[in-house]
């Protein structure tokens, strides 16, 4: 039994999956003969797995984040083993008997290598961190803002604040750089940074500053300033070239955007603070989740939070994992991000449908949406389905964010009573109101995904309620009701 005194249903599992294979994956593995040593007890879940290569498998789960454990090698969280197991679990299959070596079966205590990361892992849930209040930051799994950022305090504030001087000196070096790279490529005309110009750098020919190896070259230029942030954005405008129809115009735009953030980090002393704190994040300085929580102007708002979505992508050589809220009482959109890496699984998990009793966090910014999680107040509940807006509303929302943050590129928001339409030839689809009156363009980047066809057919035709992110681009879906949520592929 959970720690709430209900075992899960299978959607619930399934809506944990990674991906589509993961979720297939798991079932295979629940119905599987595989399983020795499984038991529940005191809100976790355990069991030992056979691989298909004789390799013996320690999956534990805890019901209270979740957090999930397994010693397979799977770069998926939760992976395959964990889903099995929660599925069982889920049938009241919990309980095969244990082979030597497993420790107890079913019920009451786990085994000693399950024990000892359950007891290890609540050690850290239940310290507060940083000045938070009990229960840590959700599922007790260090949190930062970003890869690289540190999980505590330095020793030394005054090196701390040396290091800190020397890398602003860094980026505005390379913001400076910058500058004079995007004034160059005004000077010589946009048909410098154009697919021929691309297609010059790929065959090793001139290339006089807009070729795609050119841009690429910035990019490391601005990694090396410790400048991710400006050094994504580089890299976004050596694919404008290759893009289709209208390209110039669209470069045009991101350079002005990026000339925008070069100016204000250049400038950022006399940058109102939120303003100043989003051109920080916007170049790439990192902020801990610990000095957010404990830093006295923080905004933290406790309220019952309706978990909208959850979306599990890639940086590199990390996992991310963006999770959308809102809140009951005083409808304000969050977003939590976490990542993990090989050894740094992703702790926290919260399928949408919940509703969470928590305190959340807001990062600094001129338009808050990043939080970091603090103190749970009451186990998570399966939650309504949301309340939503029209298509016009969707769009004055994202307009007045933009008002505050230029280079936001979408708004959360939860549209209700809205129907997919498939576009005509060489059209994209819509999502229409039920009066017929509005459409909103699907982001292209949602079209010949498994997303798309999740959508239509959940809706078959008729209004459904969709959470998504509205943008420059479009809409793009990330949860439907049905009316349970069902999170659409990405």
């Amino acid at each position: 039994m959970s720690p709430h005194g209900e075992r899960w249903t299978r959607d619930r599992v399934f809506a944990l999956a990674p991906d589509e294979a993961s979720r297939a994956a798991g079932e295979r593995l629940a119905a599987a003969g595989r399983w020795s040593g499984t038991g529940a007890g005191g809100g976790a879940v355990w069991g030992m797995c056979e691989g298909g290569d004789g390799a013996r498998y320690g999956t534990v789960v805890d019901l209270d984040g979740p957090a999930f454990q397994c010693s397979c090698p799977s770069r998926k969280f939760p992976c395959k083993h964990a889903l099995g197991l929660l599925l069982r679990w889920a049938g009241g299959e919990a309980g095969e008997p244990a082979r030597p070596g497993d420790g107890p079966a079913a019920g009451g205590e786990p085994p000693p290598w399950a024990a000892g990361w359950l007891a290890a892992r609540r050690e850290r849930s239940d310290r507060p961190p940083d000045g938070a209040g009990a229960g840590g930051p959700g599922a007790g799994g260090s949190e930062a803002d970003g890869p690289g950022a540190a999980s505590r305090a330095p020793a030394d504030p005054e090196a701390a604040r040396r290091r800190a001087a020397r890398r602003m000196q860094r980026i505005a070096a390379g913001a400076t750089e910058l500058e004079q790279r995007l004034e160059d490529l005004l000077h010589s005309g946009l048909a410098a940074a154009g697919p021929a110009a691309g297609a010059a750098a790929r065959t090793g020919a001139d290339d006089p500053g807009g070729g795609r190896g050119s841009w690429e070259e910035i990019a490391a230029r601005m990694v090396d300033a410790q400048a991710p942030g400006l050094a994504s954005r580089v890299r976004e405008l050596g694919a404008i070239a290759t893009s289709g129809p209208d390209w110039p115009s669209r470069l045009l735009e991101e350079c002005a955007l990026l000339h925008l953030l070069d100016q204000g980090f250049l400038g950022i002393d006399r940058l109102p603070p939120p303003l100043a704190a989003t051109v920080r994040a916007r170049v790439g300085l990192t902020t801990d989740a610990a000095d957010v929580r404990s830093d006295p102007e923080t905004v933290t708002i406790r309220d019952r939070w309706l978990v909208l979505a959850q979306q599990d992508g890639a940086e590199g050589p990390l996992t991310t994992r963006r999770i959308f809220l809102r809140g009951e009482r005083t409808g304000r959109m969050a977003l939590h991000r976490s990542f993990g890496g090989a050894h740094r699984p992703l702790e926290v998990s919260l399928p949408p449908g919940l509703l969470l009793d928590a305190d959340l966090a807001y990062y600094p910014g001129a338009r808050p949406l990043r939080v970091a999680l603090g103190e749970r107040h009451a186990p998570a509940t399966p939650g309504p389905v949301p309340t939503g807006c029209g298509i016009d509303a969707a769009l004055a929302a994202y307009g007045h964010a933009l008002r505050d943050d230029p280079w936001l590129d979408a708004w959360p928001v939860v549209l209700a009573d809205v129907t997919p339409i498939p576009g005509g030839a060489g059209g994209g689809w819509q999502l229409a109101d039920a009066d017929g009156e509005s459409a909103l363009p699907l982001d292209p980047r949602c079209l010949g995904r498994p997303a798309l066809w999740q959508l239509a057919a959940v809706s078959g035709g008729a209004p459904v309620t969709v959470f998504g992110e509205c943008g420059h681009r479009g809409f793009l879906p990330l949860t439907v009701w049905d009316p349970a949520p069902v999170s659409l592929s990405p």
